[in-house]
């Protein structure tokens, strides 16, 4: 029986070898591994930059320089809520605050029964609808604060 760590470099490697051969292919092998495992493992990346013949390095600033990418696995549904400058003038910052106090976690994080996972978003394009939001991939505009606890209650089910 493989273990969990060997099982994971066995996909890595095969999403890397179907990948590197594309033109810039760093961004869309971290993009299949987070889609395969829900998250990045950090074993993957120097078996990244072997294959790509980059530093560890580079793959981990990039890695490190996008947000999307996770480190560890995201709850069972992702709540993004916008920072940008238009759904803060419209109230964006108080609905966070609300936020991290309804789920009782701070960015990035995830409530201890895996429900969800509170992630920043710095536009989600919907600054006429602002403030905005995206729950498991499904926009909101006009997020308000009972909308908000409903979303609040319907992912801690």
């Amino acid at each position: 029986m493989q273990s969990a760590s060997t099982d994971i470099a066995a996909r890595a490697i095969g999403i890397i070898d179907q990948l590197k051969g594309k033109e810039g292919p760093l961004l869309p092998i971290l993009h299949e591994l987070q889609d395969e495992f829900g998250y990045v493992p950090q074993e993957t990346l120097p078996l990244i930059a072997t294959a790509l013949n980059i530093s560890r390095a580079e793959v981990h600033g990039v890695f490190t320089f996008y947000h999307d990418f996770r480190d560890h696995p995201a709850g069972r549904h992702v709540l993004k809520l916008c920072r940008a400058e238009a759904c803060q003038s419209m109230g964006g910052a108080a609905l966070a605050d609300r936020a991290r106090q309804l789920l009782g976690v701070d960015w990035h994080g995830t409530t201890p029964d895996g429900a969800v996972t509170l992630e920043p978003v710095y536009c989600l394009g919907l600054c006429a609808c602002a403030p905005s939001a995206m729950l498991d991939g499904e926009v909101i505009g006009r997020l308000n604060a009972d909308t908000l606890e409903e979303i609040a209650t319907e992912v801690r089910l």
